[in-house]
Order: structure tokens, then sequence, then C-alpha cells
């Protein structure tokens, strides 16, 4: 038995297999292929790309794939949510949904889109957003470089956007938010009620949430004088409480634990004044809760 796993292809691949390899599976893409092997005998790896997994899971074609909730909510995918992987195309975080038009537009707010048309790859969300409002508006599906659109063919888009630099570069701004998306692993049904599978989903779920805890997490490891303990474990923000072990030299002890990387620089001072010795920052691979 093997379990067919549905990866986004083009601007979330290769973040998708990196991630993948963090978590201990290597994939291997071939030139023009759509079908990677990967170093797991009892699974399965196509490419497809990320608006049309949430299909092949509900239909069963996919046992298991990683999709954004927004291409779920868009196909209204009847598929088993197993865990959120927040990760995008530049590494850790969220996309949204925006209503955008150009700078010199007179539209200011969702209200004025009324008898406009608006260009998107996402139209049934869009409508839906539109009809929470009242407002009746022309959608045209976009199939693709939606942001060069506005003005002269449409009146507004609804674009994806991580950073807003796109947007700003095409001389767009933001008019209303319609949903925030991250990506998510999803089951079949049928798929997660096999023991057998489920269980193997269940597994890689462990292991890529342990992946993308560890992205930008360190570990800190140190030596302390007994006597100075409690004024370095002040000054160190754990993920968990700290490990402490005794050392061969009576009176010191070593000191292990978690930190956010972001603050290293900053709490590394600190922790030598406070008095520990030996400190070693080392990368992480996986951090399970």
């Amino acid at each position: 038995m093997k379990l067919k796993v549905g990866l986004p292809s083009g601007s979330l691949q290769q973040t998708s297999l990196d991630m993948f390899k963090r978590a201990g599976y290597n994939i291997s893409v071939g030139d023009r292929s759509y079908f990677p092997s990967v170093d797991d005998e009892e699974m399965e790896v196509v490419l497809f790309r990320a608006q049309e997994i949430s299909i092949f899971v509900e239909q069963g074609v996919l046992d298991a794939g990683i999709t954004g909730k927004d291409w779920i909510e868009e196909n209204a995918s009847k598929v088993v949510e197993v865990a959120e992987l927040r990760y995008a195309k530049r590494g850790p975080g969220q996309v949204k949904w925006v209503v955008a038009v150009p700078n010199d537009s007179k539209i200011k707010s969702v209200k004025q889109l009324v008898g406009k048309r608006i260009a998107t790859e996402v139209v049934k969300l869009t409508e839906r957003f539109l009809r929470q409002h009242g407002v009746k508006a022309e959608v045209e599906f976009s199939w693709g470089a939606t942001e060069v659109k506005a003005p002269d063919c449409v009146d507004a888009i609804v674009d994806v956007t991580e950073t807003g630099s796109s947007l700003r570069a095409n001389n767009l701004r933001v008019v209303a938010t319609i949903m925030e998306s991250t990506n998510r692993l999803i089951a079949n049904r049928d798929a997660w009620k096999n023991r057998w599978k489920r269980n193997k989903i269940e597994n890689l779920s462990v292991l890529l949430q342990g992946a993308l805890n560890a992205l930008t997490r360190v570990g800190l490891k140190m030596n302390v004088p007994e006597a100075k303990l409690k004024a370095v474990l002040k000054a160190l923000p754990a993920l968990r409480n700290p490990t402490i072990s005794h050392l061969a030299q009576e009176g010191w002890v070593a000191v292990e634990t978690i930190v956010e990387e972001h603050i290293v620089r900053r709490i590394i001072p600190a922790l030598m004044k406070a008095g520990a010795e030996g400190i070693v920052e080392y990368p992480l691979s996986k951090v399970i809760y």
C-alpha cells in the first residue's frame, strides 16, 4: 500500500520540497517531471497546481496533499484539514486575497464596486465576498498577470499578495481584504478512514509541523556556575523549561534550551553578563511539541 500525496507545483514547489527535506523526506524532481521520486517506499508524490489539489484530494485521485485554505474554499472541497502549515513563497507566513484598484481610482470602498468589472482567479470567493457586502458587480476569471489588467481592462482586481510589493509596483492600492490564507495538509475522507493511511498522514503531519517549528528557532547550550543559575535563567526566554544537568566539575551545570532565532543577538550578551560561559548556538531540523 502507498500513500499518494500531492505537492504544489510552481511558486510554492521549491519551498515545499525544502520543507519535506527538513522533515526527513528527500524528494528528487527530474526535468519537466510531475512524478518526483521520494526516499519512502510507502509514499508516492505528484506535482499539481495548488488550485487543483483540493479537488483531486476530494475525488480520491490523491490521498493527501498540500494546498492553500483559499483554494479549499474556492473549490468548496469536502476534505479533512489535517494541519495548518504556515509557510509561503518567501518563507514562514500567510498570504492575503485583496481587492485592489489603481492609485488614481475614485473607488475608496467595497460599496463603490457596484456595477464595476473585477478580474480575479478566485471568482467564487470574490462573488461570495461581494454578496456579503450587498454589492452586484461583474466578476471575470483571470488567467494570470491579474495586476496589469486595471485600469485598461477592468475597474478592480482581486489578487493574492504576500508582501504587497507587486501591487505597489503596478501602482495599485488595497481597498479591502477578502481573506487571509495559509497552507494546509489535507486528506481524502475515505483515506482518513483507512487506519494505515491515516496513521501515515498523521505521522507526516507531525514531521512537517516539526520542520516548520524549527525554521525560526535555534538551540542554545551553555555552562553556568550553580551560584549564577538563577540569574541566567531569568535572562533566558525558553520555549519550554530548559534542560539542566550537572557537569563533572562540581558547582557547574549545563543549560540547554530552544529560543526564537531573532532574539539570539540580544540575549547572548545578557547571558554572558549573567554568568554563562561556553555558549553554543546550533541549528534545528525539527521541533516537536
